[in-house]
């Protein structure tokens, strides 16, 4: 694959100024760095490619060689100088360069030295009926979780010490090419200490299985795929730390007769030939099982919606709006005095045998 240009993988102007360049790069750093995309081939190319063009253009002498020369000019510096050097370019960007990746790429919660840190955020998934997913309603649910041992509280044990392979860090850092890579310490767990008598009810991880039943509020008017955080209702944290959150994602079984469109309900509702051309008043029954009183409009059109306000879905103290689809039934059998009545109405009506288009907006409702 050809190597591309310098000033195109940071996507900067060949008069770009030296802060505009530490700028991009340490934006491309950011985004594909290997800590935060981890098993990712590609970033981690991408990561390569811009901290090799930010070697390059990012030191005056090597970026004058290459604006004169291109990449004969530079062959071989990139990778090939004093690396402490370069390391002192990017704290520049950067300040404490392995810092500031920790506050990104989740270091935050992780603290040397045995510190509290937060639990796992946990997931569950539910299917609601889709009544209740529109008025809202509570539902228990079970599920497991890692809670503090009672043992312990979560201590895991007593006489920590810390982890002499990382130091306390709980990280361990391997060096590729102008980066390091930093991976949880296998001999710590990444926990940064070492416990030297564990706790038996819990074999030093401060923590046990725990199934347990909750109650969780399902708001009026949410949508499929949504979800509900239940604050600290995932696993405990460890070292004292506070535990993560619970994420109930909600799926919303189909109705029989009811669709949903943001706040507003639709159904359909079968009438006569001669409801339709007549007029009439009907009777359709709500989601909420109340019946509402309707008037069919005399020469109403099949596929012809009515609306009725403040029907709808509940939301934030408004309801959208009920609309009724009318569905104009044909007969199939007919009765002889009724296929008598039909002839005598076509008589007197009169039938065009021949009909012409109309324009389709003449058609609308």
């Amino acid at each position: 694959m050809a190597k591309r240009d310098y000033y195109e993988v940071l996507g900067v102007a060949k008069n770009s100024s030296k802060d505009d360049i530490k700028k991009a790069y340490r934006k491309l750093a950011v985004q594909y760095h290997p800590d935060k995309n981890p098993g990712n081939k590609e970033a981690e190319e991408k990561f390569k490619e811009a901290t090799e063009a930010y070697e390059i253009l990012g030191d005056d002498q090597k970026k004058a060689a290459y604006d004169q020369f291109g990449f004969a000019g530079v062959d071989g510096m990139a990778g090939q100088g004093d690396f402490s050097q370069t390391f002192r370019g990017f704290e520049d960007i950067f300040g404490d360069f392995s810092g500031i990746f920790d506050t990104f790429f989740g270091g935050g919660r992780r603290q040397s030295h045995g510190g509290a840190r937060q639990g796992a955020n946990l997931r569950y998934d539910i299917e609601i009926p889709f009544k209740d997913a529109v008025f809202g309603t509570k539902v228990e649910i079970q599920y497991t979780r890692n809670d503090a041992c009672p043992g312990c509280k979560g201590a895991g044990g007593s006489g920590k010490k810390v982890c002499p392979t990382c130091q306390g860090s709980g990280q361990v850092r391997h060096s590729q090419g102008f980066f390091s890579v930093a991976s949880p310490c296998h001999s710590c767990r990444g926990e940064g200490y070492i416990i030297e008598q564990p706790c038996k009810e819990c074999g030093g991880t401060g923590t046990q299985r725990k199934r347990q039943k909750i109650m969780v509020t399902i708001p009026a008017g949410v949508e499929n795929g949504k979800r509900v955080v239940i604050p600290r209702q995932g696993d405990a944290g460890a070292g004292g730390g506070p535990s993560g959150d619970l994420y109930v994602f909600i799926r919303i079984k189909p109705h029989e007769f009811f669709e949903r469109q943001d706040l507003d309900l639709y159904c359909a509702v079968p009438i006569s030939i001669t409801q339709a051309a007549l007029g009439a008043d009907i009777h359709v029954n709500t989601l909420d099982n109340k019946t509402l009183k309707v008037k069919i409009p005399p020469g109403a059109t099949n596929g012809k919606l009515l609306r009725i306000r403040d029907e709808g879905v509940p939301s934030g103290g408004r309801r959208g709006s009920f609309w009724i689809k009318l569905m104009v039934q044909i007969p199939v059998k007919l009765s002889k005095r009724g296929r008598e009545l039909l002839e005598e109405f076509s008589r007197t009506e009169g039938e065009n045998n021949s009909p012409r288009p109309i324009p389709l907006s003449e058609m609308a409702d």
